[in-house]
């Protein structure tokens, strides 16, 4: 690890984990698993404190339904013991991309139409 990604890690917080974060998790943490976009899951011994690390940038959307249900304790076993039935209608997971190019556009929003092709506006001149 070089001076600067020292440094990065312990002044930000939404790089993954900070240096604090990494020791209480080696000193206190028992890994539970990791879900499909690398985040891993952890847990204290006596199952007080459940925590994620983020893989990447740390975005709550990023955290799967199954085990956002596990670190809200709606249910006690995790994914990896217990996997939760999906419907053949459910779609998989996607973070929330709101703000980014990506983001969902309905028909008929400017959005969709390129800036040199918006003709909704024409500017006065005068005569």
């Amino acid at each position: 690890m070089g001076i600067l990604s020292f440094l990065n890690r312990s002044v930000t917080w939404w790089n993954g984990q900070t240096l604090g974060t990494q020791f209480f998790t080696w000193r206190h943490g028992e890994r539970v698993g990791e879900d499909t976009q690398g985040n891993v899951f952890y847990r204290n011994r006596d199952d007080s404190r459940r925590w994620v690390v983020f893989n990447g940038e740390a975005e709550a959307s990023r955290v799967d339904p199954d085990w956002h249900g596990w670190l809200h304790r709606t249910w006690d076993e995790p994914p990896t013991d217990r996997p939760l039935p999906h419907k053949p209608w459910e779609k998989p997971h996607q973070e929330n991309l709101t703000g980014t190019p990506l983001a969902y556009a309905p028909r008929g929003s400017i959005r969709r139409v390129a800036p040199d092709e918006q003709r909704d506006y024409e500017p006065w001149t005068p005569e």
